[in-house]
């Protein structure tokens, strides 16, 4: 199988169903955002982190992967069956997070992003994901989205702060705390 097909050569792709649009449509950007932060989770993952924490990095690969099918679908004509996102998934996310915080000191401050290379990595990670999550609520204004999209992705983008956090916690790297100048 090619990689290269020179179908997109004139600046438009095709949506799973068949339907053609052009690469800067607002399903492309969806799900275009959601490989980049597929890709940057990758780069985590491949850190020197905790176990645990690259299994579950993992997992949410795959539940982009399976966001991502969702999002280049065309859902007035795709009759592919597309793998759906569980409540479940959600609640993973939710109990790491609680897991995770009960082994850190409370927050007192915002966080300001740095203080180790992989938190670093973490930090635009959940940035990527903030936008991902906007796009996806943009494209939700205009056409059909799974909910359980948005609400995943409103979910890994506290995940990831959270990692961030609980990594620098692991690595004793202190937190960049934002402390105004009043």
């Amino acid at each position: 199988m090619k990689i290269y097909t020179k179908t997109g050569d004139r600046g438009e792709t095709s949506l799973i169903g068949g339907t053609r649009v052009p690469k800067y449509h607002l399903r492309i950007e969806c799900y275009g955002t959601v490989d980049e932060l597929n890709s940057y989770i990758g780069l985590i993952q491949c850190q020197d982190i905790d176990p645990h924490a690259r299994q579950i990095l993992k997992e949410i690969q795959d539940r982009l992967f399976t966001i991502g099918s969702s999002l280049a679908a065309d859902p007035e004509k795709s009759r592919m069956q597309i793998p759906d996102l569980h409540a479940a998934d959600i609640t993973l996310l939710e109990e790491e997070m609680d897991r995770m915080n009960g082994l850190l000191p409370e927050l007192k401050h915002f966080i300001l992003p740095g203080g180790d290379i992989i938190v670093s990595h973490c930090h635009i990670a959940r940035c990527i994901c903030r936008r991902a999550e906007r796009l996806t609520v943009h494209l939700a204004a205009e056409s059909n989205v799974d909910n359980q999209v948005t609400v995943y992705l409103n979910r890994l983008s506290d995940y990831l702060f959270v990692l961030a956090r609980k990594i620098g916690f692991d690595l004793n790297a202190d937190e960049n705390l934002w402390l105004p100048r009043l």
